[in-house]
């Protein structure tokens, strides 16, 4: 009988463990099915924002009313591009009978070519072998001048100026045709009333620039009466409608070319200083001036718009002459100026943010027959002698461009950085 009873009381303790396993178990199955479902709710809710976050990034990313990131580009100038006939004599080839400037740019060439883009002013006529080549007073370069200035990294040159119909309205046509040809752009003169109305713009890195030039006059010589439109001179209501046409192309920058000013002064006028702010009245934001053939100051400012509202303006009076044969003071003096300008993407707005220039001299060779004309840069020309480099100026040649420089620097002022 005792044996009977332990057994059933061991029966009992095993019926009891299972029923405590089952029980266990049990729970354990109600937990981890609580844990299961929050955990993929909790995942669901991640997929739904990440998704959310994708669809968010995707309207930002195709959104083209947004801005972009900001576009930095730079655009070099030159000074007066002139031709006189000790300078197209000097680049003929008599066994080949043919003319090639391109040794004038070789030291300096890689400041033309490193801007995003490059203006020039071309103050004489290519008017064709035809016609006689000739300096002052009535310029006719050989034509192939434009090919070796496309060549050099120029990309704009302005053609309003002072000597631009020595030739005649012919002179005007040919000029044209001839920088056509080399695919060099240009305005300020024109073959058509529709071409004057049609506005030069350029892209550069997805900028739009629109580019006008004026001169003050032709040197007396009269331009046709049914054609007045070869010409753009310096008239307030014609800059101001040619301001108007540009801005219908809906440009992020204006750059207006100035033949202006009193010729070997090295300082702006009066007249000067009131026509550029005019300019940046209407519009303008970058002026570039010519025809002084000596360096003249430049000048940033700030612009009051009418929403009250400012903007950055910036202009050089003068960068004298480029390429030339004079013996006036200071007019081999020169610079190839960089501007670097910003387009800010959170408002669209223009910033010039650095003015900078290469102080360059226009050197001829008086030990050489030929090939005696070079522009020089200046920085590069000192250092070497300084440095004792092989093939660098004399001694002579090197106080030249210490003193040239220091007028330079003096004339234009600190570089704007």
């Amino acid at each position: 009988m005792k044996f009977k009873q332990g057994r059933e009381y061991t029966v009992r303790r095993i019926i009891a463990l299972l029923i405590l396993i089952f029980l266990v178990f049990a729970v354990f199955k109600l937990i981890t099915r609580n844990l299961t479902g929050n955990t993929k709710s909790a995942k669901n809710s991640n997929q739904n924002s990440s998704q959310n976050s994708i669809k968010n990034d995707n309207t930002v990313s195709n959104d083209k009313d947004l801005p972009s990131n900001d576009i930095t580009f730079t655009l070099a100038t030159t000074g007066d591009i002139m031709c006189h006939n000790t300078n197209f004599l000097d680049a003929y080839n008599s066994s080949t009978k043919s003319y090639d400037f391109s040794y004038y740019f070789t030291d300096i060439k890689q400041y033309i070519e490193e801007a995003d883009i490059t203006v020039g002013n071309l103050e004489t006529t290519l008017s064709g072998a035809k016609r006689g080549y000739s300096g002052y007073p009535t310029f006719n370069t050989p034509e192939i001048l434009a090919k070796n200035l496309k060549a050099t990294g120029f990309d704009v040159v302005s053609t309003a100026n002072n000597h631009c119909i020595d030739k005649g309205y012919s002179g005007i046509e040919s000029t044209i045709d001839f920088l056509d040809a080399a695919g060099l752009a240009h305005t300020g003169t024109f073959k058509s009333k529709k071409d004057q109305e049609t506005i030069l713009v350029k892209d550069v890195k997805g900028i739009k620039i629109a580019f006008l030039s004026f001169t003050y006059g032709t040197n007396g010589i009269p331009i046709p009466k049914d054609k007045t439109y070869a010409v753009n001179l310096i008239d307030k209501k014609l800059i101001k409608s040619q301001i108007e046409l540009a801005k219908k192309e809906e440009p992020d920058l204006i750059c207006v070319s100035m033949h202006w000013g009193i010729e070997y002064q090295t300082k702006a006028n009066k007249e000067q200083e009131s026509l550029a702010d005019y300019l940046f009245e209407n519009g303008v934001d970058v002026i570039l001036g010519n025809h002084s053939h000596v360096p003249q100051q430049m000048e940033k400012r700030k612009i009051k718009l009418d929403d009250g509202t400012t903007k950055d303006g910036f202009v050089i009076y003068s960068l004298g002459n480029f390429m030339a044969n004079q013996n006036k003071q200071y007019t081999n003096d020169s610079a190839i100026l960089k501007l670097e300008i910003t387009k800010h993407k959170e408002d669209g707005k223009i910033t010039i943010d650095k003015a900078t220039y290469t102080p360059t001299y226009m050197y001829k060779n008086p030990s050489k027959s030929k090939k005696k004309f070079k522009i020089l840069d200046i920085n590069t020309e000192i250092k070497k002698y300084e440095s004792r480099e092989s093939g660098a100026v004399s001694k002579s040649l090197y106080n030249t461009l210490v003193t040239e420089r220091k007028n330079i620097k003096r004339i234009i002022g600190a570089e704007i950085k």
